[in-house]
């Protein structure tokens, strides 16, 4: 599937991410894998090609944490957030150190 979706853009058939497409993963339920079972309260905002440096992205002390993916030209950026979907604080409020 990677390999299909590699040769779409490269063949131009496939559109650029939409400017502000979005997801949020707010619930307390969240599973994130055997990795990282529970991931803290976050928004993501996803596009295509970004460097990560224009949001500020991954530097010391910044909020956003950024995920470039060259290979489904995708950059992702993360932004934890200080309360559950309930309404309820977040304790943790930082995405794990493996998935920066």
């Amino acid at each position: 599937m990677n390999e299909a979706i590699v040769a779409a853009l490269a063949k131009k058939e496939l559109p650029p991410m939409e400017p502000g497409a979005m997801c949020y993963m707010m619930s307390k339920q969240g599973y994130g894998g055997d990795s990282a079972p529970h991931w803290p309260s976050h928004l993501m905002f996803f596009y295509s090609d970004t460097d990560p440096a224009i949001w500020g992205a991954n530097l010391p002390g910044s909020p956003v944490i950024a995920v470039a993916d060259p290979l489904e030209h995708l950059t992702q950026f993360v932004i934890t957030t200080q309360r559950w979907s309930d309404g309820t604080e977040d304790r943790e409020g930082s995405v794990p150190e493996h998935h920066r």
